[in-house]
């Protein structure tokens, strides 16, 4: 099988506002700047294999054949991002409050791994997890 790298879309309410939200955690985001700024199309490499593309909300119904949007609050899918350490995880989660967005849950040891999640500005789910301690 071959290797293939994904990326996850989801709709962005404020593209610039995400640019900086994403780049503030020192995320890349690849790409030639468009009029506003912002790369087009705005994409944070999480990893070598993982692309996360954020869609203006008004086109996102266009990529979906007129699906509709999940609203705020609803949680669809949930962007797990691996580090190396306990320290890690604390460090992003704190620069996530730092760059304006919320962590949704404190950093607790579980038995898979110390793990924590935040929303970032347009209330999408990401857990950051390291290994057991």
């Amino acid at each position: 099988m071959s290797t293939h790298r994904v990326t996850l879309s989801v709709p962005t309410e404020d593209r610039p506002r995400a640019h900086a939200f994403f780049t503030a955690l020192g995320f890349a985001t690849p790409g030639e700047p468009a009029d506003d700024g912002v790369p087009e199309p705005l994409q944070v490499a999480v990893n070598d294999g993982l692309h996360v593309m954020l869609i203006p909300t008004g086109g996102f119904g266009w990529v979906t054949a007129g699906r509709t949007t999940a609203p705020r609050g609803t949680v669809e899918c949930l962007v797990s991002l691996a580090v190396d350490s306990q320290a890690a995880v604390d460090a992003l989660l704190a620069d996530v409050a730092a760059a304006g967005g919320e962590v949704v849950s404190a950093a607790v040891q579980q038995p898979w791994g110390y793990t924590g999640t935040f929303a970032d500005p347009d209330g999408h789910l990401w857990e950051i997890t390291a290994p057991p301690a």
